[in-house]
This record gives C-alpha cells, structure tokens and sequence, in this order.
C-alpha cells in the first residue's frame, strides 16, 4: 500500500512539474505573439498600458472618453467595440487596467479604489479636459471610485453592465477563489490554468455573449490569451474574488456621486443581474439615467455598439464646453 502511495504521489508531482514547465513554455509563446501596442506611464511606481486616440487638432477643452475594461479581459475588448466610433474631436483612452494586458500590478491592485487611484494618476499625466469614464462589468466598480474619488479628473460617467453591488452571499466560482487564495492559487496558476483554460476558453466567452453572437475571432482580436498567463489569471481571481467586500461597502456612498451618468444593461444578462447591480445604481445615483436594452446580455457594448455609443455622447453633451466638430461624433454600425 505504501508503494501504491508513493507512486501516486510520484506520478502527481511528476504530472504537476511538467504542467509547470508547458505552463512557462506557453507564456512565453504568449508574450512573443502579443506585443504591447501602446504606450506606458508609470504612476506610483506602477507601469501602465494604455491606447490613446487622440483626433488631430484636439486641444484640452474637446472631451475625452476613457474605457476601463471588465474581468477576463484588457484594452482590446473596448478597443475593439469603440475604436472608431469617436473618430472626431474626441479623445479615446484605452487602459488595461493594473494586473491586466500589459499593465502591472503593484501593491493592493486588487481594490477598485486602488486602481482608480492608480487611473487617476494617469489621466492627470495626460492633461485632459471634460471627461467621460466608461467601464464595463468589473470596471464599473473602478469608474465609480473615480466618480466617487475623483471629480476634478471625471466630470461624467457611464456604466455598462456594472457590477457595482453585492449580490447574494458573495460567491464566485471556485477557480477565482483556489487562484486568489495565497501560496495554493500561485502553483494552481502556474501549473494547471493555462492548459485548461486554452482548451475551454472557446466555450465559455460564448455563455458571457449569450444570448448575443460572438463577434467573429473575439478571442484572436482582443489577445485573450494574455488572460491565462499565470500573473494575469491570479491578478484576474484575485480582483473577481475581492468584488464583493469592495462593493458592500463603496455602495452605500454611491449617492454622493453627482456627476451625470448613464447605465447601460441588457435585459437578459446572466452574469451580473441587472436588476441588483443597474437597477441599484439607478436608485443610487442622483444624476443617472438607465437604459435596458432588450434581449441583450452581459456585453452590450458588442452586441449594441450604436447604442451604448449614443449613451456615451449624450453625457459627453451634457459636460463638454463645447461639444465636438461634427457634434455627431463618428457613428458606425456594428458588424455583430
């Protein structure tokens, strides 16, 4: 029996130790094949990513948009939606958020409020004027710490899909918890994620679409890969894992946030209710205004481009001195 034991044993580390080294193996694979696109500001002694679009003849009393992507993703996935829709005057920014892309983590990156600070830090670096944030799902949770935090940086604010409150008893699925718990979610990381994640990645972004199509090599397009390198999937658990605390307590300040705001939900999302996270902040926030889109669900931005796109430029009216050449702002229709 103890043989039995041994070799069991023997054959689990030896399975573990090479997981390990085709974790490595892939990671850099990963890294070679994604470069950085952008460019890098370091804030606090933190390096971030981001894009910035930035229209010729723009000066600092046109506005600028900031997109603050969700969890399991990066820059590219707003990036992908908005990339072209505010073509003229307005300034589009981009970030991965800290622990994501091509960001790095640095201390507590996984407290919205930190990385809000950390936003924060950068959008001062940028000098901008009239600004809108925009963040979606997990990244809600960043734009009303910058709307809660930072006003004098933030003067409007969108939110599609937010998860912004608590819902239930706080639990998330038991990946998030193993990756984020320390010591154990760094081998779960390091070993086991990436070989898995890689071969079901493909089914899961579907469920997040539906009942929506995917767009067409969303996975190719936004670098999702990055997402299961070891670093990133613990930073990602750990932001996941960390919501629900954050939000217990943000929400009950929501209603000191007076900037105009606009949410943004599809009625048939099923990874964040609406009915908890847009309808709360619809009761939250003084100056806010929800639109629910039908038969949508949790990424509306892709599913409804047009749509959230309008949302954006109509806070956008509502804080800029003067509005945009063109005050249309460049409208495209989504190819999904």
């Amino acid at each position: 029996m103890k043989f039995i034991a041994y070799a069991t044993f023997a054959c689990l580390f030896l399975a573990l130790g090479l997981s390990a080294i085709y974790t490595e193996y892939r990671r850099r694979q990963i890294e070679a094949a994604n470069q950085p696109t952008g460019q890098f500001q370091t804030v606090d002694g933190v390096r971030l990513h981001y894009i910035d679009r930035k229209p010729a003849g723009w000066t600092r009393d046109d506005p600028a948009v900031v997109f603050i992507h969700g969890a399991s993703g990066n820059l590219r996935d707003p990036l992908l939606a908005f990339g072209h829709e505010f073509d003229t005057g307005v300034r589009s920014i981009f970030i991965d958020r800290p622990g994501h892309g091509f960001s790095e983590r640095g201390a507590n990156g996984h407290s919205p409020d930190r990385q809000a600070e950390l936003i924060a830090g950068l959008l001062h670096e940028l000098d901008l004027g009239p600004t809108v944030a925009v963040g979606h799902s997990w990244g809600a949770s960043v734009v009303a710490e910058l709307g809660l935090d930072h006003k004098d940086l933030v003067q409007g604010l969108v939110f599609v899909a937010p998860a912004t409150h608590p819902w239930g008893s706080g639990e998330v699925s038991w990946y998030y918890t193993l990756a984020a718990t320390p010591v154990i979610g760094a081998i779960f990381t390091k070993t086991l994620t990436l070989p898995v994640a890689e071969r079901i990645a493909p089914y899961t972004i579907r469920s997040i679409f539906s009942p929506n199509p995917m767009p067409r090599d969303y996975a190719e397009e936004i670098d999702l890969q990055l997402l299961f390198r070891p670093a990133n999937f613990q930073a990602n658990a750990e932001d996941v894992a960390a919501l629900y605390d954050h939000v217990s307590e943000a929400a009950k300040k929501y209603p000191q946030i007076s900037q105009p705001a606009v949410i943004v939900t599809g009625d048939a999302d099923s990874v964040v209710y609406p009915s908890i996270h847009s309808q709360g902040l619809a009761h939250d926030l003084p100056n806010a205004e929800l639109r629910v889109l039908a038969g949508t669900g949790h990424m509306p931005h892709h599913a409804h481009t047009s749509e959230v796109a309008e949302a954006i430029r109509s806070v956008i009216r509502k804080i800029a001195p003067r509005q945009p050449r063109g005050t249309e702002i460049s409208r495209r229709i989504p190819e999904n």
